[in-house]
């Protein structure tokens, strides 16, 4: 089977951290790259650096990839099938439904948009082409979380009572003027603590309201923020999220999950340790996760589905934006001292 021609669009971060994962698949590769500053069309990204992953230089060989500054003649690139967007926060809509117009596959970075109301759009929009369009919610398929969904489905260690959840960070030192404007990227509860609170829908289900405390500190938007999820399962659940940290913290993300046989504990900063299981009766242990990160995961699932042409099942579309429903009640509740109702 022939491999997959994806195209990048944004060389920024996200796009160093899509393109690691690309490196690690075999039956897709990247064929086009599109930014439309023009930075970085060399394919020299060596200064580019996040919060996560390691921090290897990427350099692309342009002798097999073409760069381009216009999105449609990007998007006209012979053979593309799929269109990485990876752009900011505000142009992912247009950026969506240009590619799905041209017939292409779509994987959008999240927040899929700025806003509810642009969300809901997009997603009506999607329904009506053959090809996908998949939210790039990476920590549905990360190995570590991936354990913590499975044991809540399957009643592992008996029934989940309560689970924290904590994503903390200094605030973004790139692309600043997107980051750190409140009204273009929504914060650090828009940007950063959508992670969790997709992985709580995830596993729990929208929930039905949310108490949320927090403030501004970088943005202007919700920039600490930390919420209780009411939902269905009964269990105590909350999320912790911020851009508040003091330059030189770095980043920090984490969960406990307390079962009714177990606790199980991930911290990053444990590295190879991160991941402990805790059972009664027993002495704690590491667990050793294998299998692809959670970038090269999502993008896999993505062009297996392409390859099967069936939808993609672990994430989709309405996911995406109930993430922005759930976070901008959150945001809703930060500023009323209320419950909100998601």
């Amino acid at each position: 089977m022939d491999k997959v021609k994806a195209g990048i669009i944004g060389l920024g971060f996200m796009s160093v951290a899509h393109i690691k994962a690309y490196r690690q698949l075999e039956d897709v590769e990247i064929v086009a790259v599109c930014n439309p500053s023009g930075r970085r069309l060399d394919g020299d990204l060596s200064g580019v650096f996040g919060n996560v992953g390691d921090q290897e230089p990427v350099k692309l060989d342009m002798a097999k990839i073409k760069g381009y500054k216009d999105v449609d003649t990007f998007l006209d690139h012979p053979g593309l099938q799929l269109v990485d967007i990876c752009s900011p926060t505000d142009t992912h809509t247009d950026l969506a439904i240009r590619s799905l117009n041209k017939g292409k596959h779509v994987l959008c970075e999240k927040p899929i948009t700025r806003t509810r109301d642009e969300a809901e759009k997009l997603v009506k929009a999607v329904q009506a082409p053959k090809t996908h369009f998949m939210p790039a919610m990476c920590l549905r398929f990360w190995p570590e979380w991936a354990f913590l969904k499975k044991a809540i489905d399957k009643n592992t260690y008996g029934k989940v009572l309560g689970v924290r959840f904590r994503r903390i960070a200094e605030p973004p030192a790139w692309s600043q003027q997107n980051y750190l404007n409140g009204e273009k990227s929504g914060g650090a509860l828009l940007d950063l603590h959508i992670h969790d609170t997709d992985f709580v829908q995830f596993c729990f289900g929208v929930p039905k309201a949310v108490f949320s405390t927090g403030f501004t500190k970088v943005s202007g938007a919700v920039d600490h923020v930390v919420t209780q999820y009411m939902t269905d399962s009964g269990a105590c659940i909350s999320a912790e999220g911020s851009w508040a940290m003091t330059p030189g913290f770095g980043f920090n993300m984490a969960y406990n999950a307390v079962f009714e046989n177990a606790t199980v504990d991930y911290d990053i900063a444990r590295g190879d340790d991160a991941l402990k299981l805790f059972e009664a009766g027993q002495e704690g242990r590491t667990i050793k996760m294998e299998g692809l990160d959670g970038y090269a995961g999502e993008i896999q699932h993505l062009v297996d589905c392409i390859n099967q042409e069936k939808r993609p099942s672990v994430v989709t579309p309405e996911d995406g934006l109930n993430a922005i429903r759930i976070c901008e009640a959150e945001a809703r509740s930060v500023y009323s001292g209320q419950i909100e109702s998601v």
